[in-house]
């Protein structure tokens, strides 16, 4: 599975998911997108570089190496609405965020091709996160799952206005326990740099939902960043600078996950 995705594994009671991370296209899919999808804008850009510090606080790590073009793996592979009566993208995305199409004309896949892609990038994406969480719930009595996710500030096509700073997502208070959702919305109260929201436009995608089980140790926790915190939307550069005063609350945040898993009150 190594040219599918990247499994680092830690030894606290963290998993991080990055499934928006990946940029490679296979060459003859590419071929047959516009022009603008073979750039793949749509990535959730650098957030393995954002979360690379979860590294040293003992995380594992889940990072797929293909476009969500290829396939979304934090789509339900029977496709189903996210958010039903809202514009978004599907399993295998036909639309970009902009609302431009990803294929030239006549070259989007048929049924046959989206259930060949769901074997050979979705189902060992999700078979690995299901070992790791397992593995993981094995050694620790509690385990969070946290969804790590970036997207441009600004998609009318997607939400109306401006998307707030930070956008924590627990499929309504459903995905983790009310003590962790208290700790992780302290932390983000406290701060006066990002704004953010709960459970606003992004409450959580399919991988926040379907593993989610805190009544069985396992809490799931989704953070949107609005990509402009720590890159250029407009050349999708890193930026330095901004990562540098992101990354610092992201680690109380991540640290605060895994406390709470522990059962300490620090963090």
């Amino acid at each position: 599975m190594a040219d599918i995705l990247e499994l680092h594994r830690g030894t606290a009671p963290l998993l991080v998911s990055l499934p928006h991370d990946g940029t490679r296209l296979p060459d003859d899919l590419a071929q047959r997108l516009t022009p603008q999808a073979r750039a793949v804008p749509d990535t959730d850009w650098h957030v393995s570089r954002l979360y690379a510090f979860a590294r040293a606080l003992g995380a594992s790590i889940l990072v797929p190496r293909y476009s969500r073009y290829v396939i979304d793996l934090n789509r339900p592979e029977d496709d189903t609405s996210l958010y039903p009566g809202q514009n978004t993208t599907g399993l295998c995305p036909q639309v970009r965020f902009d609302g431009g199409p990803v294929y030239l004309d006549g070259e989007a896949p048929d049924a046959a091709e989206i259930a060949a892609r769901v074997d050979r990038y979705w189902r060992p994406y999700h078979a690995a996160l299901r070992d790791e969480l397992d593995r993981l719930r094995a050694r620790h009595r509690r385990v969070v799952l946290w969804e790590g996710h970036s997207i441009r500030g600004t998609l009318p096509f997607l939400f109306e206005g401006r998307l707030p700073d930070l956008n924590l997502g627990t499929a309504a208070g459903t995905s983790c326990s009310l003590a962790l959702e208290a700790r992780i919305s302290g932390l983000l109260e406290a701060q006066s740099n990002y704004e953010w929201v709960a459970n606003g436009r992004f409450r959580g995608g399919y991988i926040t939902r379907h593993y989610a089980a805190p009544d069985d140790g396992i809490e799931a926790v989704q953070l949107e960043i609005s990509q402009r915190c720590y890159m250029d939307e407009a050349s999708f550069a890193w930026d330095a600078a901004r990562a540098a005063a992101l990354q610092p609350l992201l680690q109380r945040l991540l640290q605060t996950a895994i406390a709470h898993a522990q059962g300490s009150r620090t963090g």
